[in-house]
């Protein structure tokens, strides 16, 4: 065998490589355009997080922003709306789920729903989940929380379905307190 044949195998190989390499360079940049153009767009990214300043909401209030194109009522509770809704034994509700982005598949019970350990914020879409109206906030409805005149669903102050025709309470986003007076959705 001679040194020449050893040569023409690698030259060969090396012509292989290059052409597998070219052929996947050209394919990634042929590709792309077709995958970058799935990624959101940079007003849906806007939107994937937003921090709210609660420092005017005042106790017994509610404030509501848009978040995603959905409202969302971000309540400071009074005391007597936390103790309220903290008496009420889950096992006896409809939906009996938290619905808690942030802590899922736990009972529902307030302490489960609320956004800080004293239950003083309540954070949820504003979203009746029975046909996706907006619910009636400030202690409508017989339960003292909200209220969704188009079917009659009752909501109590923890935001959980209590009444008519909605199957599960009132969903809990991703939120979180960044300090005492911002709110951080998403």
């Amino acid at each position: 065998m001679s040194h020449a044949e050893d040569y023409e195998g690698t030259r060969r190989d090396f012509i292989y490589y290059a052409t597998a390499g070219a052929g996947a360079v050209v394919t990634g940049a042929a590709v792309w355009p077709l995958v970058n153009q799935m990624n959101p767009s940079a007003d849906v990214q806007a939107l994937a997080s937003i921090r709210v300043d609660v420092s005017g909401v005042a106790e017994g209030t509610q404030l509501t922003v848009k978040w995603q194109g959905k409202p969302v009522f971000i309540r400071h509770r009074t005391e007597a709306e936390i103790t309220e809704a903290r008496a009420v034994a889950p096992d006896g509700l409809i939906d009996p789920l938290n619905r808690n982005a942030n802590r899922p598949g736990l009972e529902a019970t307030d302490e489960n729903r609320a956004l800080d350990e004293a239950g003083r914020w309540l954070v949820m879409m504003g979203v009746c989940t029975h046909l996706g109206c907006v619910p009636l906030g400030n202690g409508a409805g017989e339960f003292h929380g909200w209220f969704c005149p188009c079917h009659g669903s009752h909501y109590d102050t923890s935001g959980r379905i209590r009444k008519g025709p909605a199957p599960e309470n009132l969903p809990v986003p991703v939120a979180a307190f960044i300090d005492d007076t911002l709110i951080q959705l998403g």
